[in-house]
């Protein structure tokens, strides 16, 4: 064992999607910390141009945005025939991307109420959560496995082991009728991440590693009221930050993790050992 060079992600190019979201970018600031290319696949590329001159400033690899639709299998496929173009391996995938319901200073956007909760928003949400994801995995993994290697990650949530607990959303003077709820389609999604996970560590297994964490909360600014009842219910006593995360995904797309496939790994501060 190399022990200098056992997180060494060699220069290759490591896919995130959703790469250019909160834990997207830290994601790909983590990759190129540690010698990766990061590649986001977005449709929004909003501040794209000052993250990736952050990040070749720090680390002197500059981050690479592709316009991709991720629940579009052609847009999947433009993008990666630009990526064959530049002569070097996808190494990884980072099934990130979601549409997730974030707490904000005013609590939940939206109601969510399952009684009244569309059939437009469900599909939109499985679509980018799953079908993208199953489409990135369908895709990308068939390459690594013919290149003679890769890692996928799938970004589940400490929600897919567990239901989410309403009570932290609930406002005073509200009839329970009224009260803001996390979606369905968050729990479904994020547990679906997990059974897509064990069914591709298994299917390309002597040379596609495929596993899973389950990440706890993020502290960004959410109403203290929240924060306070969310603390309660972790060992650790509070939410993580942002940057918390990098080092289980440096581990898991390098060689230090080279036997570790088909894990789900729960990073939630102990939440859901209780």
């Amino acid at each position: 064992m190399n022990k200098k060079n056992i997180f060494d992600l060699d220069k290759g190019f490591y896919i995130v999607t959703g790469g250019i979201g909160l834990l997207g970018k830290m994601h790909c600031e983590a990759i190129a910390a540690f010698g990766g290319i990061p590649v986001i696949f977005d449709i929004e590329r909003n501040d794209f141009d000052e993250f990736a001159r952050k990040v070749e400033k720090n680390t002197s690899i500059k981050p690479i945005f592709i316009k991709t639709d991720i629940t579009n299998e052609n847009s999947i496929n433009e993008s990666l025939l630009f990526l064959k173009d530049k002569n070097l391996m996808i190494k990884g995938l980072i099934n990130n991307a979601a549409r997730n319901p974030s707490v904000s200073s005013k609590g939940l956007a939206k109601s969510n109420r399952l009684e009244n909760f569309s059939l437009n928003e469900w599909k939109k949400d499985i679509e980018v959560g799953l079908t993208g994801a199953f489409l990135c995995t369908k895709l990308i993994g068939k390459i690594m496995y013919e290149e003679g290697a890769g890692v996928i990650i799938n970004i589940s949530s400490d929600l897919g082991l567990i239901a989410p607990n309403q009570e932290l959303y609930k406002k005073e003077g509200f009839l329970d009728s009224e009260q803001s709820v996390k979606p369905v389609t968050y729990s479904v999604v994020k547990s679906g991440l997990i059974g897509l996970t064990r069914y591709t560590s298994t299917y390309w297994p002597l040379k596609v590693r495929c596993n899973c964490i389950c990440p706890g909360g993020i502290n960004n600014g959410q109403p203290e009221a929240f924060l306070s009842k969310i603390k309660k219910l972790i060992p650790m006593n509070r939410m993580a930050e942002k940057n918390e995360y990098q080092g289980i995904i440096v581990f898991l797309l390098s060689s230090a993790s080279s036997y570790m496939n088909g894990a789900i790994i729960s990073i939630d501060g102990g939440r859901t050992a209780w």
